[in-house]
């Protein structure tokens, strides 16, 4: 997994990359073929934002998330793309499977 982190109106400090880094290794545990990984981080007046685009095996997947903290935005966004990716692997596995989601046999 390859991340492209992007600040607007803000420095990505090592910490801050560290931070970032961290977090997508549990996104790529449920999924293992995420290719590359978009981030913006930004600060709009006194609202941090985060936003991310992933670009996954079934195809893409993108999420962005405001709070007062940067580190906090971060950690919302996560966890959208968190649930985000873990339903996009079920509907991979159910068709791979020959079964439709929500169709009981």
């Amino acid at each position: 997994m390859q991340i492209d982190l992007t600040g607007h109106h803000v420095d990505i400090t090592p910490a801050l990359r560290d931070y970032v880094t961290g977090k997508f290794e549990r996104v790529a545990r449920h999924f293992e073929r995420v290719g590359n990984v978009h981030v913006i981080l930004g600060v709009e007046k006194l609202r941090h934002k985060a936003e991310a685009t992933l670009n996954l095996a079934g195809g893409q997947v993108f999420a962005d998330a405001q709070a007062d903290d940067m580190y906090a935005a971060i950690d919302a966004l996560i966890d959208k793309l968190d649930r985000q990716v873990k339903k996009q692997k079920e509907k991979n596995t159910d068709y791979r499977n020959g079964t439709k989601p929500g169709v009981a046999e």
